[in-house]
């Protein structure tokens, strides 16, 4: 049961005879009439219970996107059902407009559409509806809860694709399909052509020189076919938000950046979250099937307030693959101690593949260090180049180790690895 405004001013109207006549035996006559009156009401209402409820929903939609949840409610009971409907959306999903008001007369359906606009990646998930019908007068109205489950999958929004078209422009000069041909890189043979001024001499191939009697060189082309694996950290570091966005959502924004590029590229790309378990694994894919399985997989994955256990990650990588491969491990590198455990490993890991670390910076941190108008400012700036200064401390230890350092502010860094990648495709080392 629940009461509305117009049964609570209906019993304060009692007030007024009391105030006229004096005699509080009016308000006892009152009550006693408005209850009778709301007696009535309940019994002429229709049943909440007996609304048939059912929902369509949209299977996926990207973070920041909006997507239409409609719900039907028929009317199976024998009284017309007159009131209103909350649909039991968490404040995360974005519902718009989940409370409405019906009127639903006996036999018929009606349809109530939410719009949906989530602002947290992940299930958003509808656990019931709350159904409320008044009588004719609207004073009290029977409320019934239906558990109506429904879920919505959040992908990630993957706003890095706008970065793309600019680098694989850059691929196709490095692999030799555009009209800029990259000379002495790489290490696939890709054709022979005339020896101009200013080619390496190292690149003279003897046998078609002899064969011509013309100085002809060899033309290379980064190798294809290589293994691109991605570890992304789903520890406690990973919950950490910057720039309104938790660390994890910017790995998540690299790592479809980088496997679009890479699949580009021909490379074979295999994504790993992990912490202290494998929370999501992508294998085998290739093509546009590559990003649907990654956005797939990261959807639901929350970062777990535990430490990473770094010592797994060699054995991680080598159930990927046995091959020499590019590793990009994604995590934070804000302070030593924390970084201790990807520093052991790190020696082991760039032995045999090449590796690159992918941190994302906080840019309030640089800007405090620009602000030193009073005290307070003068010790956040302070605490701030400490911060800075751990962060590099951290980056040089890494190379010294053999590995490659990107860092960058989240809008920044999904571009800053790919164009790594790039550099790496580049030199011939991948």
């Amino acid at each position: 049961m629940a009461v509305s405004g117009y049964f609570v001013a209906l019993v304060f109207a009692g007030v007024i005879p009391i105030v006229l006549t004096g005699e509080p035996l009016w308000l006892v006559v009152w009550i006693g009439i408005v209850l009778i009156l709301g007696t009535v009401d309940v019994a002429l209402a229709g049943s909440p219970r007996k609304l048939g409820l059912e929902r369509t929903l949209p299977g996926a939609i990207r973070l920041g996107e909006s997507a239409e949840a409609t719900l039907y409610l028929t009317n199976n009971g024998s009284r017309r059902v007159r009131g209103s409907v909350r649909d039991g959306w968490p404040p995360s999903a974005g519902a718009t407009l989940n409370r409405r008001s019906i009127n639903i007369p006996v036999g018929e359906r009606r349809a109530l559409t939410t719009l949906l606009t989530p602002f947290r990646r992940g299930e958003r998930r509808a656990a019931h509806i709350t159904v409320r019908s008044f009588g004719p007068l609207r004073l009290i109205a029977r409320q019934a809860t239906a558990r109506l489950g429904g879920t919505v999958t959040v992908l990630p929004p993957f706003n890095s694709r706008k970065h793309l078209p600019s680098r694989l422009a850059r691929l196709r000069e490095l692999d030799g399909m555009t009209s800029v041909m990259v000379r002495g890189q790489g290490t696939e043979f890709d054709s022979l052509r005339d020896y101009v001024r200013g080619d390496d001499v190292r690149s003279i191939d003897w046998r078609a020189t002899a064969r011509r009697s013309d100085l002809v060189v060899r033309t290379w082309r980064p190798e294809r076919d290589r293994r691109v694996v991605i570890i992304v950290d789903s520890g406690r570091t990973s919950a950490a938000r910057i720039d309104n966005e938790p660390r994890i959502d910017t790995a998540f924004e690299s790592a479809l950046l980088l496997a679009a590029l890479a699949s580009r590229a021909g490379d074979r790309v295999d994504l790993v979250i992990f912490d202290r378990r494998v929370r999501a694994r992508v294998q085998g894919a290739t093509g546009p099937e590559l990003l649907n399985r990654m956005v797939g997989a990261m959807a639901p994955v929350d970062p777990e307030l535990i430490e990473m256990d770094w010592s797994a990650v060699p054995g991680i990588v080598r159930s990927v693959t046995s091959n020499r491969a590019l590793v990009v491990i994604a995590t934070s590198i804000d302070a030593a101690g924390a970084s201790r455990g990807l520093l052991n490993v790190l020696p082991q890991l760039s032995r045999k593949h090449t590796v690159v670390v992918s941190s994302v910076t906080d840019p309030a941190v640089l800007e405090a260090t620009r602000e030193r108008g009073d005290r307070t400012e003068v010790y956040r700036a302070a605490a701030a180049e400490r911060a800075l200064l751990d962060i590099s401390r951290v980056s040089a230890a890494i190379r010294q180790l053999g590995a490659e350092v990107v860092t960058g502010a989240p809008a920044d860094l999904p571009p800053a690895l790919a164009d790594a990648y790039l550099a790496l495709k580049a030199a011939g080392r991948l």
